[in-house]
């Protein structure tokens, strides 16, 4: 296990350095912007991977995490113009303040029922974002993007590399909880909720931390979405 995470550990730091060479060598920055959607799609199938694979629970509300995180960053840069690691922080702590509610809301659902509920979160955050006038409202979010962060000379380069420490950061978390007493205890309530109950596995507070790690991590990639 020990050979393993030094392997993951030291797979991770190559993957880095190799994002921040190719940030300075390759000047097509179309290239940087797929990536950082291709990177961005696997924080959030990581994320959602937590509560919807491991615990079994399927999480339509995706959008609602992903969209809360960007909203939060586009307040922090409208009002103070927090930079970036502030912003993706924050979208952090307030997705998963949402995963933290909605699993309380939701402790006793299961199955279809669960699944529906995390839809009319989407409907509840939707209706939110777009009478927000603060934010734009329907009309969109409008923004000016800041100056690129030296050494890097353009902005998208920057998110590019920036999304590639988040996607090692979110396989490290996935990783502990899947080898950890708390991913046995999600693949038991997954397996059934009922003998885990029996065995003695706190599901109720399993389900809401799944809830709430996925729902910051959802947030946390959301966060440099505006951008």
């Amino acid at each position: 296990m020990k050979a393993s995470g030094a392997a993951f550990w030291i797979g991770g730091a190559i993957a880095i350095g190799l994002a921040g060479l190719a940030a300075f060598t390759i000047k097509n920055e179309y290239v940087f912007f797929a990536g950082y959607t291709v990177l961005m799609s696997i924080v959030l199938a990581t994320a959602w991977n937590i509560l919807g694979g491991y615990a079994g629970y399927v999480n339509f509300g995706t959008p609602a995490f992903f969209g809360l995180g960007a909203y939060t960053s586009v307040v922090l840069i409208q009002s103070i113009g927090a930079p970036l690691a502030v912003q993706i922080l924050a979208a952090a702590v307030m997705s998963g303040l949402l995963g933290f509610g909605t699993g309380l809301m939701t402790l006793r659902l299961r199955g279809i029922f669960f699944a529906i509920a995390t839809v009319a979160l989407i409907v509840i955050m939707e209706t939110l974002f777009i009478n927000w006038r603060y934010t734009g409202g329907a009309t969109g979010v409008q923004l000016l993007r800041p100056a690129p962060i030296p050494p890097f000379e353009s902005y998208i380069k920057m998110l590019f590399v920036v999304m590639v420490v988040m996607v090692v950061a979110a396989v490290a978390i996935a990783r502990y909880i899947q080898t950890s007493w708390i991913g046995r205890g999600l693949r038991a309530i997954r397996d059934s909720e009922e003998a885990a109950e029996c065995s003695g596995v706190p599901t109720l507070k399993l389900k809401v931390f799944a809830c709430t790690i996925s729902g910051a991590m959802m947030g946390a990639a959301g966060a440099p979405m505006p951008m």
